[in-house]
């Protein structure tokens, strides 16, 4: 069946990973997404290894189910074509710097708005355009110590530590992606686009809970807590004779299992581990109680007795045995097409629901394709291409 964005087009003027992961999931759902890059081609494509077939699996992770075309569009035939592949499409997504649209007769208030009015342009930032640091350039990185969140995570004695995953592009990839979406159904009702813009610093500031939360509310400086939760006890990781195992307890029944499995019932009559309150306060009481008692169990025995009876708890693997474990083959988590494999589609419709339909681009592999649909006449192509205004991935291809 056709995705749920089946008849959607987006041009994907984005590189690295905020952009490319919005225009990623619109795909996975049925959008039709042109990949424009630069001459050089989008930077991720080095970042490797490992590579396969030519493509780093950094690049393959947000670039799946697009076309690629190449083109300089800070070249006056450059914008042209960008504005032939506009006057069919929905959604503009960008993460130029501030201005750089601008720069090249292709802003929105000067230009699409008037020439395209449905249209709904999506710029990603670093920290927006205005403001004491709008304009400036953000990586994720960088953004993950200047919000806050390296300060949270890691071990309380080990200092301020990048999160392991990408987590403020990602985050900010996914909150592109809902307001392109909404910007899209309020479109059916006005008939209008707009503007969009998705900083990653504001992106990371929305991220922080509970420690923002907490903090505005206590007046107090968030820390990191390791493992453990800062509201919540016991939700932290144990070490058990066979492995490491999480325990994630939101609520006092859930304690009063936990406890009935491990053969602990008299502890629930503790005052100190009455309720949730009781057992913050208690932490490090109760901590070494359950340490203690879990040290002589199996984390992979405990892991289906716990879910079983109704206890948040899992085995600490590595990414590799997560891969591999019977329930992510179950679900479709891990998928190919060719040569190409990564992660499966996580949201499923019942109707409509999405797919994979084509691996990530080779670099330029889509562009003469690209220019023809668009009307271009092969004397006109031969034009682009002779200039350099385009680049054509397939000779390249042959050259080498």
């Amino acid at each position: 069946m056709a995705g749920a964005l089946q008849g959607i087009r987006v041009i994907d003027l984005s590189r690295v990973l905020g952009g490319p992961y919005c225009t990623q999931v619109l795909a996975d759902h049925g959008a039709e997404v042109i990949k424009v890059e630069p001459p050089q081609g989008d930077e991720t494509r080095g970042w490797g290894p490992p590579f396969n077939d030519g493509l780093s699996a950094y690049f393959s992770g947000a670039n799946r189910n697009k076309r690629s075309i190449s083109i300089d569009i800070g070249k006056p035939d450059g914008r042209d074509i960008v504005l032939r592949l506009l006057e069919t499409a929905d959604v503009l997504v960008h993460n130029f710097k501030s201005g750089a649209l601008e720069k090249w007769g292709l802003g929105y208030d000067a230009v699409l708005k008037t020439r395209f009015p449905k249209l709904i342009l999506c710029h990603v930032t670093g920290f927006g355009a205005d403001g004491p640091l709008g304009g400036l350039p953000g990586y994720d990185a960088v953004v993950q110590a200047m919000t806050g969140l390296m300060s949270i995570n890691g071990d309380p004695d080990g200092g301020p530590m990048r999160m392991g995953t990408p987590i403020v592009d990602i985050g900010t990839g996914l909150i592109a992606c809902n307001a392109i979406l909404a910007a899209l159904v309020e479109r059916g009702r006005s008939g209008l686009g707009q503007a969009i813009e998705v900083p990653l610093y504001d992106s990371a500031l929305s991220l922080l809970h509970p420690q923002a939360a907490n903090a505005l509310m206590s007046g107090k400086v968030p820390v990191a807590t390791g493992n453990g939760h800062p509201n919540i006890v016991p939700y932290d990781m144990f070490q058990t004779r066979t492995g490491r195992l999480y325990l994630a307890l939101g609520n006092n029944g859930q304690f009063r299992k936990l406890c009935e499995v491990l053969d602990l019932g008299d502890l629930p009559a503790d005052p100190r581990f009455a309720n949730n309150a009781a057992r913050l306060a208690h932490r490090a009481a109760l901590t070494r109680l359950l340490s203690e008692h879990l040290a002589t169990h199996d984390a992979r025995t405990l892991e289906p007795q716990l879910l079983g009876a109704g206890v948040p708890a899992g085995v600490v693997r590595t990414v590799s045995d997560a891969l591999v474990h019977p329930h992510t083959s179950h679900r479709g988590m891990v998928v190919s097409k060719g040569s190409y494999r990564g992660t499966g589609i996580p949201a499923r419709l019942s109707r409509t629901p999405g797919d994979i339909r084509a691996a990530p681009p080779k670099f330029a592999e889509h562009s003469r394709q690209l220019l023809e649909e668009a009307g271009f006449t092969q004397t006109e192509i031969a034009r682009l291409l002779q200039a350099g205004i385009v680049i054509d991935g397939q000779e390249l291809a042959t050259t080498d």
